[in-house]
């Protein structure tokens, strides 16, 4: 499938964000546009998860006061967006498990919450015949159908992953945002995990994927961005930068580094 990326998803440009008292990240310029499929490395305390809240609308920017530095932000083409509407066309998944209440639920109705933004089909929630055929869609896309019908609190982490990948897309218009998402996995989910980001990205859904874990990276992801203590200090296609001296000067540790069948592996 062509992938089109005319239609800009993120455009941000002389962005700082603070947390407290502390501001974490420092003039970031990014854009991505609908389709692309990127990977944002960086280690721990790099500013990834506050780029992921800014993306989201959790954090805001701090507002420049010189002309020549003009802070912008925006998201499908808009500069505002309300929380709910905006994670039903941006489906994101974050490295953390589902909460009690989607514990509680079938793989199939967690998937439908994806419509709402909900943790639970609430009984105020009215399911269309269109959203439940549409989810039914994305459990074959997510390879979910086996364990649709189990609760979500009784499936393997793997499982989990899937289903929660698919609450993601149900609602979505392409584009998935990857936290982490082989924490908590085995070395089975994570290489399942891996076939599924592979055929997503063939399918066309743009993927920003934030990990650590070179090997989470899938051959379909040509660009790579490297952040360190909230600046982004390079943004380049993969193969410039997935390198042993890149990688040891970004994780400040020495780093060899092998390629097999479009994966790397760093140790």
């Amino acid at each position: 499938m062509s992938v089109t990326k005319a239609e800009p998803f993120l455009h941000l440009a002389h962005v700082n964000v603070a947390r407290g008292d502390n501001v974490v990240l420092h003039d970031i310029n990014l854009t991505v546009h609908t389709g692309e499929h990127i990977a944002i490395l960086g280690p721990n305390g790099c500013g990834k998860s506050t780029l992921i809240k800014t993306i989201t609308c959790e954090c805001y920017p701090m507002i420049s006061l010189e002309d020549e530095l003009k802070t912008e932000v925006s998201i499908f083409g808009r500069e505002r967006w309300d929380l709910t509407e905006l994670k039903k066309r941006l489906g994101v998944v974050s490295a953390e498990l589902p909460g009690k209440p989607t514990l509680e639920t079938t793989g199939r109705d967690a998937v439908i919450t994806g419509f709402f933004s909900s943790s639970t089909l609430w009984p105020n929630l009215t399911v269309t015949d269109a959203m439940r055929a549409r989810a039914e869609e994305v459990i074959d896309q997510v390879d979910a159908r086996g364990f649709a019908e189990k609760l979500v609190g009784q499936m393997s982490a793997g499982q989990q992953r899937r289903i929660m990948i698919g609450r993601a897309l149900v609602a979505s218009a392409g584009m998935l945002l990857l936290d982490e998402p082989s924490n908590a996995l085995d070395l089975a989910a994570q290489a399942d995990l891996r076939e599924l980001m592979r055929k997503l990205a063939q399918q066309g859904t743009g993927i920003l994927l934030i990990t650590h874990h070179i090997a989470d990276i899938p051959p379909e992801i040509d660009r790579v961005l490297m952040m360190r203590e909230g600046r982004i200090i390079a943004d380049g296609a993969k193969s410039e930068l997935l390198t042993a001296e890149r990688l040891s000067e970004l994780f400040g540790t020495e780093i060899s580094l092998t390629e097999r069948g479009g994966f790397y592996h760093a140790w």
